[in-house]
């Protein structure tokens, strides 16, 4: 590995900064002085210091899976004392993480967790378009109006500035009845308390909200409360998604905007359309009775 990138790394500098302490000579590699690039160490084997000061090893990268409950918070320390989801997690490494991105205090579901920062960042922030889905389930059920006004809610940008990006969010569905309705909610950006505010506003509070999938990774076979390390296959393909380039990152979201249906507003406005018709009176003989038309064109009493 580089040497100014295990120095970055560390924490201690830039990697800007760390090839000007190796110029100026303040950089030794098991006491032999490094004052030229390229150079390179194993940050596991070697001892490096920089200005007399012992260069620790990085931390080692941690990335965990947590099936988070109702009723605990995603920050480090709660001024409340309020259960804090870093307590579900006992990593045999003991190192310190983080949640990435959080779940308000009553909704559940996928929380990944890890000490990786960067990894973090492009897994949240809105540019990189790592998409989260969630299960609701609200109050009553959703009409057309309801959902036109959900839609100019989800699809309307962020901030009322020239140039703002819509949020793109996929709606679906799952069932409902009179008393409660089941939908899946995927959403590029939006926290859970505007998902919350929003359906409230609606007239539709919501009873039980959570997250379900985050980019390729979904919930799956893990008991409310339980943890696990994510597994090669899924630590790969979250990478593959939040470091993608510019490029894919353009091309994966115009596909997505091509291939999202509002299906929320075609299924209950077909319903609707279904519930107005006009339905037919069959017509009737003389003496009340029913008439209706054989294959030859010739009309029956029945």
């Amino acid at each position: 590995m580089r040497i100014q990138k295990v120095i970055a790394d560390a924490g201690l500098a830039s990697r800007r900064e760390a090839e000007s302490m190796i110029t100026q000579g303040l950089v030794r590699v098991n006491g032999e002085l490094i004052d030229a690039l390229p150079a390179w160490v194993d940050p596991s084997r070697d001892r490096i210091t920089v200005d007399g000061r012992l260069l620790r090893p990085p931390e080692q990268h941690v990335y965990v899976m947590l099936h988070k409950p109702p009723g605990f918070v995603c920050t480090s320390s709660d001024p409340e004392g309020r259960r804090l989801v870093t307590d579900l997690v006992e990593h045999p490494s003991r190192v310190r993480l983080y949640s990435v991105g959080r779940l308000d205090f009553d909704s559940s579901g996928l929380l990944l967790m890890t000490n990786d920062g960067e990894f973090a960042n492009r897994l949240t922030h809105p540019r990189y378009e790592v998409y989260k889905e969630y299960e609701l389930m609200v109050k009553g059920s959703l009409d057309p109006e309801d959902v036109d006004r959900l839609e100019e809610g989800i699809f309307s940008p962020a901030e009322k500035t020239p140039g703002s990006r819509p949020q793109e969010s996929h709606l679906k569905i799952l069932r409902r009845d009179g008393e409660r309705t089941v939908l899946t909610m995927e959403l590029r950006e939006g926290s859970n308390r505007q998902i919350r505010q929003l359906m409230a506003d609606l007239g539709h509070p919501v009873k039980r909200m959570r997250r379900t999938r985050m980019g390729p990774v979904r919930l799956r076979g893990l008991a409310v409360g339980a943890w696990r390390d994510l597994t090669h296959s899924e630590l790969s393909q979250l990478r593959q998604e939040a470091f993608a380039d510019v490029a894919t990152i353009q091309k994966r979201s115009a596909s997505r905007s091509k291939n999202v249906t509002k299906s929320v507003g075609k299924k209950l406005r077909t319903t609707a359309r279904r519930s107005s018709t006009p339905q037919r009176t069959p017509a009737k003989d003389s003496n009340g009775r029913s008439i209706r038309g054989n294959s030859s064109g010739r009309r029956s009493a029945s």
